[in-house]
């Protein structure tokens, strides 16, 4: 008889827990699994078939490996969904699937908790490039742009948050070093040596000089105004070379008595303000805003980054106006033509320029207080290690956005005590310690403990989700006092943080994930095709999603909204680049409009989504049926197979993209999917690449657009309004999609399967609402999902 050592009751418990996880990872199959695969899968996806790429004969069932895992989630959803086995096979009984789903979903369901709690839903996450300049901004009060000095950040999942996606090189590294020596060079030298100043008046008759030379392209003088008119051919028309801002910084610019010149129909002249170097060895403009000019005059107002040395350029850049002449089209070039005004061309006027130098995110004593708090330098030299001490544990605290020990701050006061020793300042010593803690992976990275966070890791999540950077003074007080999980303190601040003017941060960094925005500017329009397209109108068409986005968060309006809306944002310019009526207030900019049974409601018939979702001079159903199921129906979709080729439109209209879709969906394998890619991508056929209707291709003598279709489940649609109706009324799908992308973002993590039943529950507390956005956005920042590693 084998001798059995006697142990206790606690370790065999232990023992108990440790091989229960070990064999979730390594269980066997459930028995109805075997079975089902052999009727219903293995004729394609075996060893020999492979279709693909999938093998589900050699396929172990090892759910403690990452990539099996997530073939066996897929087998499961697909199934799950009646996407697989496909529609021309024999299908399974009711009691097969009654029998399969919930034996493979128990070890699926317990593997992925268990991981979740050894590790954390999220992975290491440190920051990204704008989240790691809006924190330097923060903590330090400057305004230097640095986050095109760091490399992009990859999108995972969409997202450039997530942490799947991020590295942290040698290379990477050594740009923290050298940015964390740029920063601290620009706050020391503020707060020790003040801001520098600038501000400077320009005339009309000071803004034209040079006129009349051969390569003159500025405004024109007249009557004590500045006149730019629109002459489209030549590069940097608009130009003002008497301008040159003596540094890099932030800049407010008044045009003083600004006024359209022979306004078009609306009563307006649209027109850009932009900065850059103006010569063709450096042909990039920086855009500082749009220009609306009204027949009353009135001072416009802008702030704009601009690089050291750099002019302006004011130009009218409604593609749509008629194009004046230029000094070069009349045989006397020694003056401006003086007949454009007669003529009846349009222009922006104005009675000359302010430029001023700012400070957006805090003046010089703010600059001081972060570096130094309260203290006083002077009297600080007189016993510099101790302060030194202290200036470093006071900076630490709010670089790493939580308290530090003793021994977290002891490397860093020994960097700052060591400089102190060897002769520097306490200025100079204070400035070296401040870089290694901004180059600590405290600093750099979430640290962040399997389970659920602590009210500092709270805080930071919170902080970074909503305004793209650290905590504030009140949501860290919130946390040093124990408070912040608390439903109350929690809900008020999450409704401070959403009416803070930084919640503008998030508005803009989401959109440009969650909807690609960022890539509007990725394509530029053929202008054969699309000759009125112009940057007033790529611009106003951000500012339309943006503003829409910020009142569906901010009143709380139903997620049916997302695809069907009663209200859009738009401007004269817009609306009449969709030929639609409404009317404005002059000058205001971007006004809510109220729509009726209108197809631009919703956000998927406005101009940015539109034009993200083209190429430039064509459209694919394609492209935009899988925008629309990832984005807003929250499908996931498989890549295509490698041996599929893509599908290219037809530019000249003369073959409809339907025609070579449906020879593409008679394959068998190809069919599976584009049910459900292709019916929103041809809802959307009305629109072209610049997001205006359509009713055929090409120059509007192709083929005829056709817009119906049927949903994945059967529901036929004859446009996209029918399209809308039928989802606006899946407004639970919407909310859950809505959910799973906000938490993605907000938390650097996709949805795990074992989530689903987390957002099950957010999504059903917020039924009562109309799933409203703001409601959604709540219950998700006060989940598990949200509140835990």
């Amino acid at each position: 008889m084998r001798y059995i050592p006697n142990i206790g009751f606690g370790t065999l418990l232990i023992l108990a827990v440790l091989l229960t996880s070990a064999m979730v990872g390594f269980a066997a199959p459930p028995k109805s699994l075997n079975a089902f695969l052999d009727r219903h899968c293995l004729d394609c996806h075996d060893d020999v078939e492979r279709k693909a790429d999938l093998n589900l004969w050699d396929l172990e069932f090892d759910l403690k490996d990452p990539a099996k895992f997530a073939i066996w989630q897929r087998v499961f959803e697909r199934i799950r969904d009646d996407e697989m086995p496909p529609a021309k096979k024999r299908r399974p009984e009711a009691a097969e699937l009654a029998e399969l789903l919930p034996a493979l979903k128990k070890p699926l369901l317990a593997a992925d908790r268990i991981d979740a709690q050894e590790k954390g839903r999220v992975r290491s996450r440190r920051l990204t490039r704008l989240e790691y300049e809006h924190t330097l901004h923060d903590l330090l009060g400057i305004d230097l742009q640095l986050k095109d000095l760091l490399p992009e950040d990859p999108a995972s999942h969409g997202f450039e948050t997530v942490s799947d996606g991020q590295q942290l090189s040698y290379h990477l590294l050594a740009r923290y070093l050298d940015l964390a020596d740029l920063a601290l060079a620009e706050a020391f030298d503020r707060a020790l040596n003040g801001d520098a100043t600038y501000a400077e008046d320009f005339s009309p008759s000071f803004l034209s000089q040079g006129i009349g030379r051969r390569n003159y392209r500025g405004p024109e003088p007249r009557n004590g105004e500045s006149i730019s008119w629109p002459i489209y051919r030549l590069q940097f028309y608009g130009r003002m070379r008497s301008i040159r801002v003596p540094d890099d910084g932030w800049y407010r610019i008044t045009l003083r008595d600004t006024r359209a010149v022979n306004p078009a129909t609306g009563g307006t002249v649209w027109g850009t303000l932009q900065s850059g170097a103006g010569i063709s060895a450096e042909p990039i403009l920086y855009d500082a805003g749009i220009v609306e000019a009204t027949e009353t005059p009135r001072d416009l107002q802008y702030e704009a980054w601009i690089r050291k040395g750099h002019l302006l350029v004011l130009k009218p850049d409604d593609r749509t106006l008629p194009r004046a002449h230029n000094q070069h089209e009349r045989a006397d070039t020694a003056v401006y033509d003086k007949r454009n005004e007669e003529l009846g061309f349009s222009g922006i006027a104005h009675s000359g320029i302010r430029i001023e130098r700012i400070y957006p995110n805090g003046d010089r004593a703010a600059v001081r207080k972060n570096l130094f708090g309260d203290m006083d330098l002077e009297a600080a030299r007189k016993n510099p290690k101790v302060v030194l001490n202290q200036l470093i544990a006071r900076f630490a605290r709010r670089a790493f956005r939580r308290p530090a020990t003793e021994a977290q701050l002891a490397p860093y006061q020994e960097i700052a005590q060591a400089a102190l020793a060897e002769g520097d300042s306490l200025e100079e010593a204070l400035r070296a310690g401040y870089r290694a803690i901004l180059c600590s992976p405290r600093f750099l990275t979430f640290i962040e403990k399997p389970g659920q966070l602590d009210d500092y890791a709270l805080a930071s999540r919170l902080s970074y989700a909503l305004w793209v950077s650290m905590p504030d003074g009140k949501l860290t007080q919130a946390a040093s006092e124990g408070r912040l999980r608390h439903p109350k303190t929690l809900d008020a601040q999450i409704n401070r943080m959403l009416s803070d003017a930084k919640f503008d941060r998030f508005i803009n960094s989401y959109s440009d994930q969650w909807l690609n925005l960022k890539e509007i500017g990725f394509t530029n329009p053929d202008r054969g095709q699309f000759p009125t397209f112009d940057p007033v109108v790529q611009e106003s068409m951000l500012q339309e999603t943006r503003a829409f986005l910020r009142e569906m968060i901010q009143s709380d309006r139903g997620a049916a909204g997302l695809v069907d809306s009663d209200f859009a944002f738009w401007n004269e310019r817009l609306a009449r680049h969709y030929e639609v009526d409404a009317k404005f207030k002059l000058g205001q900019g971007l006004q809510k409009v109220s729509l009726q049974e209108n197809v631009r409601g919703g956000l998927l018939t406005q101009g940015a989504i539109l034009k993200v979702t083209a190429d430039g001079s064509a459209t694919s159903p394609v492209v935009r049926g899988v925008f629309v199921n990832e984005r807003i129906l929250g499908e996931h979709l498989a890549p295509p197979p490698p041996d599929v080729p893509a599908i290219e439109p037809d530019i000249r209209g003369a073959v409809s993209i339907r025609d070579q879709l449906d020879k593409h969906r008679s394959n068998q394998s190809c069919y599976s999917c584009h049910k459900t890619i292709d019916p929103p991508g041809l809802a959307l056929e009305n629109f072209d690449p610049v997001g205006k209707w359509r009713t055929r291709y090409g120059l509007g003598q192709g083929a005829a657009v056709d817009a119906t279709g049927a949903t994945p489940d059967g529901e036929p649609f004859a446009d996209i309004l029918a399209w809308k109706k039928i989802y606006a009324q899946r407004d639970g799908q919407l909310a859950r999609a809505f959910v799973e992308h906000f938490l993605t973002y907000a938390t650097g993590a996709p949805m795990r399967f074992s989530d689903h039943a987390a957002v099950d529950e957010i999504v059903a507390a917020s039924k009562t609402s109309g799933y409203g956005l703001q409601t959604l956005t709540k219950a998700s920042l006060a989940s598990s999902i949200f509140q835990q590693k």
